[in-house]
């Protein structure tokens, strides 16, 4: 489900993967966040840190009538308070999506897929 503006010049239409590249650009500049990670993990338990061009694979946009719905998979850096990590980046990519997009979002899902030690 993509979201279609009308204005007097035209038409808009944002795509999912658009959303899901500027919810990943959002994610990597909050403090504690070392990456994207892909919503699938290796046969050995390891997940995939993305680079930046594949932010949208660490993202999962899902449209429905009431809101559009974010499930965020990170890898976080060692030695940060987890809760508040996953907070911060709810409320900034929530605040920065319905500020540039204008859209409502139902909800931000996070989900932690690692923890990696950054030197």
């Amino acid at each position: 489900m993509s979201i279609e503006k009308q204005n007097e010049f035209g038409s808009i239409n944002i795509t999912n993967e658009a959303i899901a590249m500027l919810a990943g650009g959002v994610v990597t500049e909050c403090y504690g966040v070392v990456g994207m990670a892909s919503q699938k993990f290796f046969k050995d338990g390891f997940a995939e840190l993305l680079k930046g061009e594949n932010y949208s694979k660490g993202v999962e946009v899902i449209g429905s009538d009431e809101g559009f719905e974010l499930n965020l998979y990170l890898v976080l850096s060692y030695n940060v308070k987890i809760s508040e990590v996953v907070l911060e980046v709810q409320k900034k990519v929530k605040y920065m999506l319905e500020k540039t997009l204008q859209i409502n979002l139902k909800s931000v899902n996070v989900f932690v897929q690692g923890i990696k030690v950054v030197k």
